[in-house]
């Protein structure tokens, strides 16, 4: 089945205040602690989408996608095109609505987020990494009758990604920035578009690894630009371009970008397991890395932790303070 086409718009209060009445009684609402760091000009706060039920914040816009749609629409099933998480949200969301589900993913997705999908009922298919980009640009679909739903212009995702910045708000009601990781962009949209209907003054800077960094090249050039995407332990993050349907939107939302090292990554890692104990994959450290880093980043900060899905042996080698071999 082609995907349903639609137009990705920044979402409105009222959408997305409907969206998090829609998930509330399925997603927990997750803490921000004070990582209560040494650093003379800056307090981090880091927002624990790793507590999800599925490990990551992805578990928000899948259930916000389906539940946005009639139940005639789910009746052949459902399908995303996921490097991993947000493959396994929508296999956790089908299952508790009764609702089939494929998903396409790399077969160099994390084992964990692949396994996870498969013990939800879940049916994995395998493609190509230039496949799953099309699939999310809406280049080529699949010849299915599952609903393909898009994991980032999909106004139902960006709506229910908003829940995160209206939480962020409650806890911590005038932060000084914001910063989320940033791949296909559909999370750090949501949280922004929140922010802005609530706090226009808040800064909200999207942050991206070295091995690819499609937005600050985007942000340079002032329109989409193709990068040279390297292969990392960090598959939430990083692909050819951003999503050229969403730039508009991350143009129009966002602050600015930075990109940090893989070993800045791994060492943010490191400090969240040592400082709260908590698990981040390499893309759920990306923002932490970055509000340590950047110069620009000062005051009350907000690091939005999106995930902890990573596989135990680049997990090892990550707390051992070496940059996990890319797979």
């Amino acid at each position: 089945m082609k995907p349903q086409r639609n137009q990705p718009r920044r979402p409105t209060l009222a959408e997305m205040t409907a969206a998090r009445e829609r998930i509330n009684p399925y997603v927990r609402r997750t803490p921000l602690i004070d990582l209560g760091l040494p650093l003379k000009d800056r307090r981090i706060f880091v927002k624990l989408e790793t507590l999800q039920p599925i490990g990551a914040f992805k578990l928000r816009p899948a259930l916000s996608a389906l539940l946005a749609r009639d139940r005639d629409a789910l009746s052949h099933g459902v399908a995303v095109s996921s490097s991993g998480n947000m493959a396994y949200g929508t296999a956790w969301a089908a299952r508790q609505l009764g609702v089939l589900m494929a998903a396409y993913m790399m077969t160099d997705a994390p084992l964990t987020k692949i396994e996870g999908v498969r013990k939800l009922g879940g049916d994995v298919r395998f493609i190509s990494g230039e496949t799953w980009w099309n699939y999310i640009t809406e280049e080529d679909a699949p010849d299915a009758p599952e609903l393909l739903i898009n994991p980032v212009t999909d106004n139902g995702v960006l709506a229910g990604n908003g829940s995160i910045g209206f939480e962020i708000l409650e806890d911590l009601p005038r932060p000084d920035w914001v910063l989320a990781p940033i791949g296909g962009g559909s999370l750090v949209t949501g949280v922004a578009s929140a922010i802005r209907a609530l706090q226009p003054g808040v800064r909200v800077l999207a942050c991206e690894g070295e091995h690819a960094a499609p937005a600050t090249a985007a942000f340079a050039a002032g329109e989409v630009v193709q990068v040279d995407a390297q292969n990392s332990f960090i598959k939430s993050i990083g692909g050819p371009t951003v999503v050229p349907a969403l730039w508009p939107i991350v143009r129009e939302l966002i602050d600015g970008t930075c990109v940090v090292t893989l070993a800045q990554v791994v060492e943010a890692m490191q400090l969240l397991y040592a400082k709260a104990k908590v698990v981040a994959e390499g893309a759920g450290a990306a923002s932490l890395a970055a509000a340590i880093h950047d110069p620009r980043v000062k005051g009350d900060v907000v690091c939005v932790i999106s995930g902890g899905n990573i596989d135990p042996v680049d997990y090892i080698s990550a707390l051992n303070g070496i940059v996990p071999v890319a797979r």
